[in-house]
């Protein structure tokens, strides 16, 4: 089966700062976080460095064949890195820049990101940017840009339908842009299940437009009080397809972060385990909607390697 992860995050270090609030790297994989110290990594990455290198071990291991790497402010900017991920792993990784859309400019950043350093695609974390519009001048001219060139947009939007009026109106726009919207809406709302939400469905339903999917990108996470085999994780996914389709949505880990709790092969084990997806809905999910959306091609071939303790 191909596996293909449609949501990490890369670091070299962390040093920026949220709200006022710091985020920076202390030790034996731990980070200061808005004023508070959390396990942002598992333990026995003592430096704190969220490489691809040791993504590319975890990949290996758990058989994921390529992963789209997205970019959020709570990291810092990692385009420099991220440039040179990009560079020396083409065939594993697609990496997305990220403008600092807080400052004027977006455009001139985005133009250099994508022309000059070859990025094929932008991350926006919208949900951060709640007071700042999605359809300004100069976001629009951006978009349009993107659409033009055949460049990628990932998005987080707010829970519910804070922003999906606005990423509409960009889609109506420009319909020809690909997006990927994140963490399959945030499905689980403190409220009420998701699947009760209409907020959340209005969410959803932007994939019905043609160049639209939805990335479940930290679904283990949203659903982190049930823990494994997260059985309403798996509900929710369901309820999506049941929306739009499963050739419509894509797995995704939010590698580093989930895997504190659980390894990262369990972050999508409990989908191949599940007796609620058929194998071929399995399939779209996990890795072939992505190699189709995202264009990847040359993919590993990775045998099973056993467990000493097997």
């Amino acid at each position: 089966m191909t596996i293909i992860d449609a949501h990490s995050h890369l670091w070299l270090r962390q040093d920026t700062t949220w709200n006022g609030l710091p985020i920076r790297t202390t030790h034996n994989g731990r980070s200061i976080f808005l004023g508070e110290e959390v396990q942002m990594l598992p333990p026995f990455i003592t430096d704190g460095r969220n490489t691809a290198e040791v993504f590319l071990s975890n990949m290996d291991y758990a058989q994921v064949q390529a992963a789209v790497v997205v970019q959020e402010f709570i990291d810092g900017m990692q385009n420099g890195y991220l440039e040179e991920v990009q560079r020396s792993y083409p065939d594993r990784f697609f990496c997305f820049g990220m403008a600092d859309y807080l400052k004027d400019g977006v455009y001139e950043q985005a133009l250099h990101l994508m022309a000059i350093r070859k990025f094929r695609g932008m991350a926006i974390p919208g949900h951060r940017l709640l007071e700042q519009s999605l359809t300004s001048p100069e976001m629009m001219k951006m978009f349009h840009l993107m659409e033009a060139n055949h460049w990628l947009l990932s998005i987080t939007l707010a829970d519910g339908n804070k922003q999906v009026g606005e990423l509409r109106e960009v889609i109506q726009e420009c319909p020809q842009l690909k997006i990927a919207i994140g963490h399959l809406g945030m499905a689980n709302p403190p409220s009420m299940p998701c699947w009760e939400n209409p907020d959340w469905r209005e969410q959803m339903l932007l994939a019905r437009h043609e160049n639209v999917m939805i990335e479940s990108g930290g679904i283990t996470w949203l659903y982190n009080s049930e823990f494994y085999p997260y059985p309403s994780a798996v509900r929710a996914i369901r309820e999506a397809a049941a929306l739009v389709g499963m050739d419509k949505l894509m797995w995704g880990s939010d590698y580093p972060r989930t895997i504190t709790a659980i390894t990262y092969r369990m972050s999508y084990d409990f989908i191949t385990k599940s007796t609620e997806l058929t194998d071929d809905e399995k399939e779209l999910f996990l890795g072939e909607n992505a190699r189709r959306f995202y264009g990847f091609s040359e993919l590993p071939e990775l045998p099973y390697v056993k467990n000493m303790s097997e």
